[in-house]
């Protein structure tokens, strides 16, 4: 027969039954092998139940001490209720000074007494009753999560001051440095707030005009890598000369901000608008191609683009970004874009950073076939490629001149290759 005895409004605080006539702490602590959670029980007394109804400081602290026990038994493993059992006279009907001494000498779970408001400049110091004295029975894991972090922090040599700390919570940042970052005025002291909205406007300025573009090579919703690292530079550079103060962390959370916005504006951007951004970058001009051309991957599939064809509303240009979009991968990382009317084609090759033009030298005849010349180049990242794609969509394989410099031999190109690698 089993009977609750005494419980708190957290359901999570160790409660007291009686169980066959025997009062007994009844805990819910880590899992099972099936991950259900695992309750544990051992026996107190009378004097025990009295403290733990009338303090909760006391009530939390032999918490803390007892889950490092039901750690040890694991997932099926029994608790060891004898040393259970030493924990209560010692935490519960000691003098404070002499539950601060225990605690020097045992293992406890600091994140629970932190998350159930104890005192952390008290705690630091040894002084855990002292520490307990303004604890709540209800509980901020945020705040054991943030101490945490800030231990780590600590561990590399960062010391967070109190705009540090008001940064990253804006940003939702303190917790953790993976996590996307957004805006979050409402997590950061009123007091503080104008002086993060003052560091967060010196981002905006310093990046402004500034944008992330697309990189299909990557998937459709991937973006450039370079643009991000630049904006990242940029933001850097302009928030460490204005607030020198600044701790790494809070600097970096703000590039971080920044180029996540920029990034998300890139993705919602339909292909056209993002092709003419990078047409007017890349100086390219002239008529709309009015020629079918074809697009091929290194699987054979293929897509054709005409122009004026209800089918094809989109340039040219948006219609094979789509199509790399879609289809590159690891092990697909070749594309070609051909003009079968003039003969001529250029082949991006992603895996090596270079593009081969293709050019009929001379047509075919008598049962024949074609002469094709090649020439080949090096590419400067995604900007490059798409320098060279618009180029190529907007005039021909001739418009291509201005955009690198081109080689007839393939073995030159690796030599070219292998200098810019090491240099």
């Amino acid at each position: 027969m089993r009977n609750i005895v005494f419980t708190r409004r957290n359901g999570w605080i160790p409660s007291v039954i009686r169980e066959d006539g025997a009062l007994r702490l009844t805990l819910g602590a880590g899992a099972d092998a099936a991950h259900e959670p695992r309750t544990f029980t051992f026996p107190i007394g009378e004097a025990h139940l009295a403290v733990i109804q009338e303090d909760l400081a006391r009530h939390l602290l032999l918490w803390s001490a007892v889950l490092p026990l039901c750690d040890d038994a694991g997932t099926r493993g029994r608790l060891d209720e004898d040393a259970a059992v030493a924990l209560l006279d010692p935490i519960l009907l000691s003098a404070p000074e002499d539950v601060d001494a225990l605690f020097q000498r045992i293992r406890w779970d600091k994140g629970r007494l932190i998350a159930h408001g104890a005192d952390l400049d008290l705690l630091e110091r040894g002084r855990v009753s002292a520490a307990m004295r303004a604890a709540t029975e209800t509980s901020d894991g945020k705040r054991a999560q943030e101490y945490r972090a800030n231990r780590r922090r600590a561990e590399r040599g960062t010391v967070l001051g109190a705009l540090d700390t008001a940064i990253l919570r804006y940003t939702g940042q303190c917790l953790h440095g993976a996590t996307v970052p957004r805006r979050i005025p409402e997590a950061v002291d009123p007091a503080l707030l104008p002086e993060v909205m003052r560091v967060i406007a010196t981002a905006e300025q310093a990046c402004a005009g500034m944008r992330i573009g697309r990189d299909p090579r990557r998937g459709k919703r991937a973006t450039d890598k370079r643009d991000g690292d630049r904006m990242a530079a940029t933001v850097d550079a302009a928030v460490r000369h204005a607030h020198p103060p600044l701790a790494d962390d809070a600097v970096r959370t703000v590039s971080f901000l920044m180029c996540s916005e920029a990034a998300d504006r890139s993705r919602s951007t339909p292909m056209e608008d993002d092709e003419e951004a990078a047409d007017c970058r890349a100086g390219s001009g002239g008529s709309a191609r009015k020629r079918i051309l074809s697009f091929t991957d290194d699987k054979g599939v293929g897509r054709r683009w005409l122009p004026d064809h209800p089918d094809h509303p989109r340039t040219a240009t948006a219609e094979f970004w789509d199509f790399v979009g879609d289809r590159s991968a690891a092990d697909n990382e070749v594309f070609t874009i051909e003009d079968e009317e003039r003969g001529e084609g250029i082949q991006l090759h992603f895996y090596a950073d270079s593009v081969a033009r293709i050019t009929t030298a001379h047509e075919g005849g008598g049962g024949s076939d074609p002469e094709y010349r090649v020439e080949y180049s090096l590419v400067d990242g995604i900007g490059g490629y798409r320098a060279l794609v618009s180029a190529f969509v907007h005039g021909d394989c001739a418009a291509l001149d201005q955009h690198g410099s081109w080689l007839s031999d393939a073995a030159e190109l690796e030599r070219a290759r292998h200098r810019r690698d090491a240099g």
